[in-house]
C-alpha cells in the first residue's frame, strides 16, 4: 500500500510565516525515498511557494510532493519531469457553497468585528486584514503585513489578555452569532495571528479525500480543541497522528519514528 506523511505547515515544517528549516531538507528526502510527501494548510498556495521555495525548485523531494493549500480543498499533484511544475487538478469554492447571500453576510460580520477591534484595541495594524482564498477566508486582525515584531507584539496581547486567550474569545462570539443567523461555518484559530473561516466540514480532513488507497500519517502543532490540526490529527489516531510544538520535534518524529518504521517494510 502507498504511504503518505502529511504535514501542517506554520510551526511544524516552517517557523510561522518563514522558510522551510534546512535542517527539515535531509530527513525529509530520506522519508520520499519510503513515502509521498503532503503538505496541508489553511495558507493559499502563494505562501506554500514562498515557505517551500527550496523544495519546489531545487530539490528531487518535490517529486513526491502533494501541495494542498486552503485545508487541502485545493491540491496541486506534482510534476513528474523536471520541465514540469506543481499543477492545480482541484478547487472548491467557499462562495457557491455557502452561496451569494450567507458570503455577503459573512463579510460584513467579519469587517463589523475588525471595525471593532481596530478602534478598541491598541494591536499592531498593517493592512491586508480579509483574504478569501475561494475555499476559505483567513481574518488576521493585524494584516498579513505585519512585520515578525509586530506579529510578537500581537502574539504577547493575544494570550496575555485579561478574560483569557483574546483570539479565544472572538472565535466563540462569533461561533454564537454564526448559529444564531444559521451560517453553517467552522472558524479556528488561524496560525499565531489571524482566524481561518470555511464551510462546515471543510477543515483538514478534507485532504485526506485525495488519497483514497494510501496509508496515511499526519504531524501538527495546533492538534488541541479548537487548532486547526485538530481534526485531521484526531481521525488519524491512534498511531498515524503526531502533536508537535515545532520543526524541531517534527525533525525528531520523522528521524527516530516514521522512517524506521517504515524502513523495516
Amino acid at each position: 500500500m502507498k504511504k503518505i506523511v502529511l504535514f501542517d505547515m506554520d510551526g511544524t515544517l516552517t517557523p510561522p510565516r518563514q522558510s522551510l528549516s534546512q535542517d527539515l531538507i535531509k530527513p525529509l528526502r530520506n522519508l520520499s525515498h519510503y513515502s509521498d510527501i503532503g503538505v496541508v494548510t489553511g495558507s493559499d498556495i502563494d505562501y506554500l511557494r514562498q515557505q517551500l521555495k527550496f523544495l519546489l525548485s531545487h530539490s528531487d523531494i518535490r517529486y513526491k510532493l502533494h501541495l494542498l493549500p486552503c485545508n487541502g480543498t485545493k491540491y496541486y499533484k506534482p510534476p513528474g519531469y523536471n520541465h514540469e511544475k506543481h499543477e492545480l487538478i482541484y478547487s472548491q469554492n467557499m462562495k457557491e457553497k455557502i452561496g451569494k447571500k450567507s458570503f455577503s453576510r459573512l463579510m460584513k460580520i467579519l469587517i463589523d468585528y475588525q471595525n471593532h477591534i481596530s478602534s478598541h484595541f491598541e494591536i499592531p495594524l498593517t493592512g491586508h486584514f480579509i483574504s478569501y482564498r475561494e475555499s476559505t477566508i483567513n481574518w488576521c486582525p493585524i494584516g498579513r503585513n505585519a512585520s515578525i515584531k509586530e506579529r510578537e507584539d500581537f502574539i504577547n496581547f493575544d494570550i496575555g489578555f485579561a478574560q483569557g486567550q483574546f483570539r479565544t474569545i472572538v472565535i466563540e462570539q462569533l461561533k454564537e452569532e454564526f448559529k444564531n443567523i444559521n451560517l453553517n461555518i467552522s472558524i479556528k484559530l488561524g496560525g499565531d495571528t489571524s482566524f481561518d473561516i470555511y464551510p462546515k466540514g471543510w477543515d483538514k480532513t478534507y485532504a485526506l479525500n485525495h488519497f483514497k488507497g494510501y496509508s496515511m500519517w499526519f504531524l501538527g502543532d495546533r492538534c488541541y480543541e479548537g487548532g486547526n490540526d485538530e481534526e485531521i490529527y484526531k481521525a488519524l489516531l491512534p498511531k498515524n497522528s503526531f502533536s508537535v510544538e515545532n520543526p524541531v520535534q517534527t525533525q525528531d518524529v520523522i528521524e527516530k519514528i516514521i522512517i524506521p518504521l517504515f524502513s523495516k517494510g
